[in-house]
């Protein structure tokens, strides 16, 4: 079975792209799924960045907040 993405192009810089295949090749993969990989640990790191980050006192109200 053949399936077939919806692809774009992207303008990087000639050093980006030799990192990117580079890195592809370290992995074993396409230059393309690298950069899903990229955008997927760069979205982990932004909501492990949020979740670390010290509760808003409206937050702790309702953390704290009696339930009877």
């Amino acid at each position: 079975m053949l399936i077939c993405m919806h692809s774009t192009s992207v303008r990087i810089d000639a050093t980006t792209h030799e990192e990117l295949k580079r890195l592809a090749s370290e992995l074993h993969t396409t230059v393309g799924n690298t950069v899903t990989l990229a955008v997927r640990a760069l979205r982990q790191n932004r909501v492990g960045a949020e979740l670390s980050a010290p509760l808003r006192s409206d937050e702790t109200a309702w953390l704290d907040a009696d339930l009877g």
